[in-house]
């Protein structure tokens, strides 16, 4: 089949069983085993049919978006060897997988990571820059971008910040005393000053700081820990968000803080169970508790 000519035994293998399970549902479908006319006819209701067949039996979107690039292969191979097209099948879009969103940490894993991400460089103002990042991350809800995009105008840090987030939207982020501390403790030991129109957080060269240098010294820390790869700088963001819902925050005040668009995205960042959600939202909304 076309497409397929470098695949392991392995994979071909699986695109048979893919094609095979595929022309067995056509044959359930209309009846009949199926023939050129058959194949040529298939519609996008019946590639919708079949990949809803597929989810039915248990399989996950990357094994249906497997399955549908076997069908395609093998249409691509129909095309050149018997000259049946079929635009349906081409067209036909494979469901997409499920966004893996980074696991919070809990409240004392958080202040492990921030107590652990101090002792990763022997520089002391490199140690409490790195601190004072991750803190904003975590006590702010800030994603890497926001906290690496502040300029050096605005420390000290005011009891909120004015951020611009994805889109320039901007919001309104409360600080934390841990947080403004943090960022004054940085500021009292940097060598560099790169003016009020700089950034706030510097590189050992007194240029901008690179995500990855943050990223870096949080995977050292939490190995340290023995914490999983799961715990990102952008799972520090999603924490922040989830310690909030569950000391009973407002969804609504959350999704302000954290810049989202709507509220499903929000919901989707919090590791607290659906019944939780249903509760908050019940006790905040007593006309919608039914």
């Amino acid at each position: 089949m076309a497409g397929t000519r470098d695949a392991s035994p392995r994979t071909l293998d699986a695109y048979r069983r893919d094609v095979a399970g595929f022309l067995g549902f056509l044959t359930d479908h209309h009846g009949a085993r199926p023939g050129r006319a058959a194949l040529s006819a298939v519609t996008t209701q019946d590639m919708r049919a079949w990949l809803a067949r597929e989810r039915g039996r248990g399989l996950s979107a990357r094994s249906v978006a497997r399955a549908l690039s076997a069908v395609r292969s093998f249409y691509g191979w129909l095309d050149t060897a018997e000259g049946i097209t079929n635009p349906a099948v081409t067209a036909t879009r494979a469901p997409r997988p499920a966004a893996r969103l980074p696991r919070p940490v809990d409240t004392e894993a958080a202040r492990a990571l921030i107590d652990r991400v101090e002792l990763q460089n022997p520089q002391d103002w490199i140690a409490a820059r790195d601190v004072a990042v991750v803190t904003l991350l975590y006590a702010c809800g800030l994603r890497i971008s926001e906290a690496l995009g502040l300029p050096r105008r605005a420390a000290p840090l005011p009891e909120a910040l004015t951020i611009r987030g994805k889109g320039g939207k901007e919001r309104m982020v409360p600080v934390l005393p841990a947080a403004r501390d943090a960022v004054d403790a940085y500021l009292r030991l940097c060598p560099h000053d790169p003016g009020p129109d700089g950034p706030l957080f510097l590189g050992q060269r007194g240029g901008a700081l690179n995500p990855r240098l943050v990223q870096k010294v949080l995977e050292q820390a939490r190995m340290q820990l023995g914490l999983p790869a799961s715990a990102t700088p952008h799972a520090l963001r999603h924490s922040f968000a989830t310690h909030l819902l569950e000391a009973g925050g407002d969804l609504r005040a959350i999704q302000e803080l954290l810049g989202h668009a709507s509220l499903s995205t929000t919901q989707a960042y919090t590791a607290v169970d659906q019944a939780r959600l249903m509760d908050i939202y019940a006790r905040a909304h007593p006309k919608g508790a039914g």
